[in-house]
């Protein structure tokens, strides 16, 4: 009688999770978010904030991965200040940490460099970003560079430009002063 009970349990644990999955319309999302707003911490200290108005998550998918149709925005706090991320529509593959924000990307560093691009590609697990669209970057001080395509590390210390034109701005003023020691 012990054994046909265990046996009996175990098959309904299989059949429940069979249930659970019939139960789910072909291609719905598992779970569904409305006014999302998460804190991610490190050792108690907030490291990132994710805002969005809706978060449709597929980790029921074989390739799981969590949508943001209306948008996402994400703060990123450091020792060198707040950056901040937007873009109408963004998808987070789970399995690679790939993200693909797509339509009026806006990256705003720390010290207020602005990137635009209608596409940008983070890559999580290599701290990359990418893309493969035009793109412009102004430069706190007024310059900017206008590019087709690039590569940058996350804190874009290493940046790769294929092609690109832009206007910088040289400060002449510090170069003839004679107080500065030349």
């Amino acid at each position: 009688m012990a054994v046909v009970m265990v046996i009996t349990l175990f098959a309904c644990e299989g059949n429940y999770t069979n249930v659970q999955r019939l139960n789910l319309q072909d291609g719905a999302p598992v779970a569904e978010g409305t006014k999302v707003n998460l804190f991610y911490t490190d050792s108690g200290k907030v490291v990132t904030n994710l805002i969005t108005p809706r978060l449709l998550d597929y980790s029921n998918f074989d390739f799981s991965y969590q949508e943001f149709p209306e948008g996402v925005e994400v703060h990123f706090f450091d020792t060198g200040g707040e950056s901040i991320i937007k873009s109408d529509y963004a998808i987070r593959f789970t399995e690679t940490g790939l993200v693909d924000l797509r339509k009026d990307v806006v990256l705003t560093t720390a010290d207020g460099n602005v990137l635009t691009a209608q596409q940008l590609y983070w890559d999580q697990t290599h701290k990359w970003v990418f893309t493969d669209q035009p793109y412009r970057i102004t430069f706190s001080d007024g310059s900017y560079n206008d590019g087709a395509r690039f590569d940058a590390n996350e804190d874009f210390t290493v940046f790769l430009s294929r092609t690109n034109d832009g206007v910088q701005i040289i400060d002449e003023s510090s170069k003839n002063n004679p107080s500065n020691g030349e």
